[in-house]
């Protein structure tokens, strides 16, 4: 196993580091770098920036448009990005719902959602959880009646992330009650401004309003929207999953933040507190290893031989590893690091108090935000278990 880039390789990673230098708006790399929040505009800004490269689909093969790049490719891209605060690539539409549509969609899919997809012109939404079923994705509830050439959609998905932004939504309705129930799911795809969609946003203990509840009353589905085989959408669904607990890692971000972490500590003069350093240093060891566990797996896939079936392992520790980092920004901010109001924050003046500073407005709501990402994805208790699983039979 060999862990090293090649010459071709780290030019490639120049290569990416110097256009992303010349064509990420400095505006935008100043929000991520302080954590500040990004609008829609923002986040559609650099997607389009990226499509007209050609590079939003940076993981797709070249018969779909996107650069054909290899596994350590689309990993130094990744990473270079995320270390020039560009904002995150929004998954749901170029890293998750196209993928599928490649898989397993017509032509005529093909031709239909990837160019809109791959040029950052069309916002996706994934409506996977609802109320009662979140990580037991297999119990879903919402139901698509097939009447003739259309199918009748009820029910409600709920947590769906940024569903109020969404042009299109992937869907996991129930098509049949036969059988088990992950025999019985059907993976439909729909347009969020049809006739009987509502997205009503959830808000959250940070003020913002990041999740939504989308109900769905009798809307209707032209028959030609189903991805794939009526029932086999339990198949897609994982198909999927991989690629969204692989993601949910994102152990790039991770490096970034590190490097936050300690600008804060410094900052704020706690980096002289050894025990708080050790913690620090803890911290860096588990992200230097979750970096040598993913280029692992782009070793093996570059040497030909099966990648490790690994997405649930990365997805617990990269998750339970953002959860740290912005607990330890909120243990260097102290005090100054707990009040949140959010219309001073945007204002750009909250932290202008006695001792504080700006950079440790958005800290609360980051320490929030991160209470999520052990849960969302399959909850980290469950990917144990499918990890112990496949471990011991």
């Amino acid at each position: 196993m060999d862990l090293a880039f090649t010459p071709e390789e780290q030019k490639f990673r120049e290569d990416i580091r110097a256009w992303v230098a010349e064509n990420l708006p400095k505006e935008l790399s100043h929000k991520v770098h302080n954590a500040l929040e990004l609008t829609r505009d923002d986040m559609q800004r650099w997607a389009k920036i990226l499509g007209k490269k050609g590079w939003l689909g940076y993981g797709w093969p070249k018969e779909f448009g996107g650069p054909g790049w290899t596994a350590v490719q689309k990993h130094l891209f990744e990473e270079e990005t995320a270390l020039a605060g560009a904002p995150r690539i929004i998954p749901f539409g170029p890293v998750m719902v196209a993928p599928v549509i490649m898989a397993f969609g017509t032509p005529e899919q093909h031709k239909r959602f990837l160019p809109g997809i791959a040029s950052g012109e069309v916002w996706w939404s994934q409506g996977y959880s609802e109320p009662g079923s979140g990580s037991d994705l297999a119990s879903v509830r919402t139901r698509a009646e097939r009447k003739g050439d259309k199918y009748i959609i009820n029910g409600q998905k709920t947590w769906t992330t940024l569903g109020q932004h969404g042009d299109w939504m992937f869907n996991l309705v129930r098509t049949s009650n036969e059988g088990k129930p992950q025999t019985g799911i059907s993976f439909i795809v729909l347009d969020m401004k049809s006739p009987g969609v509502t997205v009503r946003p959830i808000k959250l203990m940070d003020g913002g309003y990041e999740v939504n509840d989308v109900f769905f009353d009798n809307v209707e589905v032209p028959a030609e929207n189903l991805i794939g085989e009526e029932n086999k959408g339990w198949t897609y669904a994982k198909h999927l999953l991989s690629h969204e607990r692989t993601n949910i890692a994102d152990v790039n971000r991770a490096k970034r933040e590190l490097e936050r972490l300690k600008r804060i500590a410094k900052k704020e003069g706690i980096w002289e507190d050894t025990r708080f350093r050790d913690e620090i240093a803890k911290l860096e060891i588990d992200v230097v290893a979750l970096e040598m566990l993913v280029l692992r797996v782009l070793s093996a896939e570059k040497s030909g031989k099966n990648s490790l079936d690994i997405a649930g392992l990365l997805k617990i520790r990269g998750s339970e590893i953002q959860q740290r980092y912005s607990e330890l920004m909120m243990l260097a901010g102290g005090p100054y690091a707990l009040p949140l109001i959010r219309e001073a924050m945007e204002a750009g003046w909250q932290g202008n108090f006695p001792g504080g500073h700006p950079e440790l407005a958005p800290l609360a709501s980051t320490y929030f935000n991160m209470r999520k990402t052990t849960i969302y994805g399959g909850s980290n208790e469950v990917q144990r278990n499918i990890v112990a699983q496949t471990l011991l039979g």
